[in-house]
């Protein structure tokens, strides 16, 4: 049986992600060569300093939960008030994927035991980051749910832009600063990507709400996406 583009896409999305964390899990594990790499890039990279380190505070609990916490209870009264029968779902997806960092992270430290950099004092359980997966989540997921329910390209444009600056800006400031190996930052890249994914699934699979009064069905399919006469396709 022929398997369908988007099973294909998924496979993609999921399967290189889990690859790569194996691999870099594994020569972490074994000290192998990309771990002289890291080490190496890692010493031209660390300059500490203030800018560095407020970058790398982003991936804080303290701060990227609560914006996710906002964009969660956004999109649950937006699916309330637009009529979705399953509005509850996609944030409940997204407060699942913070709440399985910790738990795929924690013990990924504990059994990887990697020591930090010189940057910091002498100790272990550095791979992967915490923070920067925390960063990918949090904002990811917020920029994921709130996509699908802002109207101006341009908003969206703007959210995607500054998801990503947060997180890249994470992932810059605790290299820099020296909180964290190169490898653990990318690693930590490959758990947010598999675990977007799953929110994303879930929200597509989310039925849609009611058409609103006084537009008809052919109207709200053109407004969706659907190739129309008058605005051709999305």
């Amino acid at each position: 049986m022929p398997v369908s583009a988007p099973l294909r896409a998924l496979s993609v999305l999921v399967g290189l992600p889990v690859l790569l964390f194996a691999l870099i899990t594994w020569q972490v594990l074994a000290d192998g060569p990309l771990v002289g790499v890291d080490e190496r890039l890692s010493g031209a990279l660390v300059h500490p300093d203030r800018f560095s380190e407020l970058l790398s505070d982003l991936g804080n609990v303290q701060v990227a939960v609560p914006v996710l916490v906002v964009a969660l209870a956004y999109v649950a009264w937006h699916g309330r008030a637009t009529g979705v029968d399953l509005w509850w779902l996609p944030p409940l997806a997204g407060a699942l994927a913070m709440v399985l960092v910790p738990a795929l992270v924690a013990p990924l430290k504990e059994w990887t035991d990697r020591p930090g950099t010189p940057a910091v004092p002498p100790a272990t359980g550095y791979y992967p980051s915490g923070h920067t997966a925390t960063a990918v989540v949090a904002y990811g997921t917020a920029a994921l749910l709130l996509l699908g329910r802002l109207r101006s390209p341009a908003v969206r444009r703007a959210l995607v832009v500054l998801c990503a600056v947060l997180v890249l800006g994470t992932s810059y400031g605790l290299v820099r600063r020296g909180y964290h190996w190169p490898l653990d930052v990318v690693a930590s890249w490959c758990l947010g990507v598999v675990l977007l994914t799953g929110v994303r699934l879930v929200d597509r699979r989310t039925p849609p709400g009611r058409t609103p009064r006084g537009v008809s069905r052919s109207t709200r399919r053109s407004s969706s996406g659907t190739p129309s006469s008058s605005n051709g396709p999305s």
